[in-house]
């Protein structure tokens, strides 16, 4: 009885989870979340553990200028002397002489030294602070080379899946063909034998697309699934380009590593300064107070010169002039390397442009055009299968060319506003 009560409970239970689920309908998946530029390039900011690593050194060397604007502590000494416990002579206690007595002492900074210490400590953080834009800066170009990767596999992977949805329809034209005699088996069976290719193109874009999402999200440190990430932007070129001293100047002007090697040198003339300071005698003041019996208090003054004879900072005088020089080098190699990066970003962008320039005016439209009118003449018997193959085969090559110049063009556009320090080509 008990197992025929629980049969029925069980298929009451599957009937009620059948109408659930039948009421429920069916489950869409959820819709990838698009990302813009900007939005990718805030996230690279809150999210990115080596900016944030950076951004955490330059508290620490902000918190180094605190400890180079410190004076010296003053000393405290306290003594306790002529403290006699043991017996012999006159008679008398342990403390009947008992010499106490306190001196504070104070070591005197000559020469600025304390002065030239901050302004160095200040320095070392300007330094520091150059140097975390220029890692912004580098890191943002991976982050737009990422972003411009994954808006030109999706390009490609659109391009496969139209190629394939067109290449059906042409199938489906083939096999009415066949069927009512117009073309040989042989034929039907090469074009089908030639959508393994274009069903392969689609799977690579497709597993492009993903690695392209995957090195997006490392950048970003984000661990959303790769089929919830999207990113959206405008995949295209711009014929329009400044003149090469504009570039050239506005890197001058912006350029966080050019500004660092700046500072570096204004850096090492204050340690020069510091070294040349650090040289001088800096004198101790004493003061002191006790009592000494039968003087029942007595105060004493005292003044410590140390003899700089054999070390007066020789080492690190000439450390510190030597590496001001070091330093200049470093400043104009850095300026020369702006000039560089600058003349070769332009010169690609512009190449990209004049290639890109003939496919939108004319190479696009002709490719479309000689496809359709070969697969025209195919159908009607003016052309043979290998020219319908060849003309898909162009119309495949130059699309694809196409899409991978912008993408070109897109990375050289990035290595431009990498050049130059800010986003002057968008």
């Amino acid at each position: 009885m008990r197992r025929k009560l629980w049969r029925c409970c069980g298929v009451l239970i599957g009937l009620g989870a059948s109408l659930a689920s039948a009421q429920a309908g069916p489950q869409t998946a959820p819709q990838p979340q698009a990302w813009t530029w900007e939005q990718v390039k805030d996230r690279l900011e809150l999210s990115n553990p080596t900016l944030l690593a950076g951004k955490l050194n330059i508290s620490e060397l902000q918190a180094q200028e605190i400890t180079a604007h410190f004076r010296p502590n003053p000393q405290l000494t306290l003594l306790g002397d002529q403290i006699d416990p043991f017996p012999g002579g006159p008679g008398h206690g342990p403390f009947a002489y008992f010499l106490p007595s306190a001196t504070v002492s104070y070591l005197h900074e000559r020469a600025h030294k304390r002065e030239l210490r901050t302004e160095s400590a200040k320095q070392a953080t300007a330094v520091g602070v150059s140097q975390q834009q220029d890692l912004e800066r580098n890191l943002l170009f991976n982050l737009r080379g990422a972003f411009v990767g994954t808006l030109q596999a999706k390009a490609v992977l659109q391009f496969a899946k139209d190629n394939l949805e067109y290449y059906d329809h042409v199938l489906k034209i083939s096999r009415d063909r066949f069927e009512a005699g117009d073309i040989a088996q042989i034929d039907l069976d090469r074009l089908e034998l030639q959508r393994v290719q274009y069903e392969s193109d689609l799977q690579t874009a497709d597993v492009n697309l993903r690695t392209q999402k995957i090195q997006l999200l490392t950048l970003l440190n984000d661990r959303t699934p790769v089929e919830q990430f999207d990113v959206v932007g405008v995949f295209d070129f711009s014929e329009q380009m400044d003149a090469l001293d504009f570039y050239r100047q506005m890197a001058l002007d912006t350029r966080p590593d050019l500004k660092a090697a700046v500072q570096s040198v204004e850096l090492a003339q204050s340690n020069y300064k510091l070294a040349e300071a650090n040289g001088s005698t800096d004198p101790t003041f004493s003061f002191d107070v006790g009592r000494n019996p039968p003087i029942d208090a007595y105060i004493g003054f005292d003044v410590n010169f140390p003899l700089r004879i054999f070390d007066r900072n020789q080492g690190e005088k000439l450390r510190t002039k030597l590496d001001i020089t070091r330093n200049e080098r470093l400043r104009d190699a850095a300026k020369a390397q702006v000039f560089s990066d600058v003349d070769s970003a332009y010169a690609t962008l512009n190449s990209n442009v004049i290639l890109l320039r003939p496919y939108k005016q004319k190479y696009l439209a002709q490719a479309v055009r000689v496809r359709d009118t070969i697969f025209f003449s195919y159908q009607h018997g003016g052309a043979s299968l290998l020219d319908f193959l060849n003309a898909e085969s162009d119309y495949r090559a130059v699309e694809l060319n196409y899409v991978n110049l912008v993408g070109s063009y897109l990375t050289a556009a990035a290595q431009l506003n990498l050049a130059v320090g800010r986003e002057v080509v968008q």
